[in-house]
């Protein structure tokens, strides 16, 4: 349940992420009075297991606990009850950076209703910007995403590093949802502990509550890294997949998820498929359409890809897998625009 607060809770800036089911018990919202009473939207907890979202948010309030905000903050902290065990999402819950989603859905939770109404609030006021922040588990460098190619969106990402992804999938993502009503961005601050990650993070979101207003003007193609991430790989519920040279549907090669943001030439061998697995990988694009084929061969036992391949937040952890995905797999992008944001293409989400 969502509740919501007009001050900052005791303990909330000394806490651990287990620990911060003793100072709120659930998802809450949030919202603080700045200087600026244009508010800047900031997302962490969305995934239990991703820390440094907390301690970026802890940072900042503790820097300006005595002499307040010079922008007005609405915070919203998401899995509390995931956090409490270190996990992404408990086994009853949904996705918590998957329920911001447009339009009617279908088996909806109380907790996409509330996402919901909260959207719709948030369409009726003026927002400065949206800041999701988040970890890897696999290794990857720090990037920033977004899901419209505005200009104000590229000049905002590349605020926190020169390696950019557009994406559009998956749905129901919190950027892109906040998207529609202000220059929204996500943060991938590396693996947790990457402490540089945390400097990184706390360093942007101080600038932009600092910021009068977000650069409009061009970005060329030489001041950022655009990459499009183009599909998402996942592996089926039925087939069994290790890391090592055990016994499984596919046996991944060593060190496979160092190719993060790197060029796999067509041909390269990427795993061992057990002979009675058909299809061991699901390849969907932008569209929801499988493309599996058209990316991968099984050759003599062994995962082969047919076309040169950059993959992003290739993992160990079977949970994500499970949960998630595999990876996304990216292409690089040119950017040729310099387009303004604006925000009157406001949806309206279910209630």
């Amino acid at each position: 349940m969502l509740q919501r607060l007009t001050h900052i809770p005791d303990g909330l800036l000394e806490c651990s992420p287990e620990e911060l089911i003793t100072v709120i018990p659930d998802t809450t919202l949030i919202s603080l009075e700045g200087e600026n009473k244009v508010p800047l939207f900031l997302s962490v907890l969305l995934h239990g297991n991703e820390p440094t979202r907390l301690v970026v948010a802890q940072n900042i309030l503790k820097k300006y606990q005595d002499s307040g905000l010079p922008r007005s903050m609405l915070l919203f902290i998401g899995n509390v009850k995931a956090a409490s065990e270190g996990k992404r999402r408990l086994d009853n819950q949904p996705d918590y950076n998957r329920v911001w989603l447009e339009g009617r859905i279908d088996n909806e939770s109380e907790f996409h209703l509330e996402i919901a109404a909260l959207l719709n609030e948030l369409a009726r006021m003026t927002l400065f910007a949206s800041i999701d922040i988040h970890n890897n588990t696999g290794i990857n460098p720090h990037y920033a995403c977004i899901n419209r190619l505005h200009a104000s969106f590229l000049n905002l990402a590349r605020k926190f590093s020169r390696n950019v992804i557009y994406f559009v999938r998956p749905s129901g993502v919190q950027s892109k949802a906040l998207s529609h009503l202000c220059p929204s961005v996500t943060l991938e601050c590396g693996k947790v502990g990457d402490e540089f990650g945390i400097q990184l993070a706390t360093g942007f979101v101080d600038e932009v509550l600092n910021m009068d207003s977000i650069p409009d003007s061009e970005v060329n193609d030489d001041e950022l890294l655009l990459f499009h991430s183009l599909a998402v790989i996942k592996i089926p519920d039925s087939v069994t997949f290790l890391f090592d040279d055990s016994d499984a549907d596919i046996c991944f090669i060593q060190g496979i998820e160092t190719l993060n943001f790197e060029e796999i030439p067509a041909g390269t061998t990427l795993a061992k498929i057990s002979e009675d697995v058909v299809a061991p990988l699901l390849v969907l694009d932008e569209e929801g359409k499988d493309i599996t084929d058209d990316l991968f061969a099984i050759e003599d036992g062994q995962l082969i890809n047919k076309i040169s391949l950059m993959p992003s937040m290739l993992t160990r952890d079977e949970k994500v897998i499970r949960q998630d995905c595999l990876c996304y797999v990216m292409e690089h992008y040119l950017i040729g625009m310099g387009e303004k944001f604006t925000s009157d293409e406001k949806p309206v989400w279910s209630n």
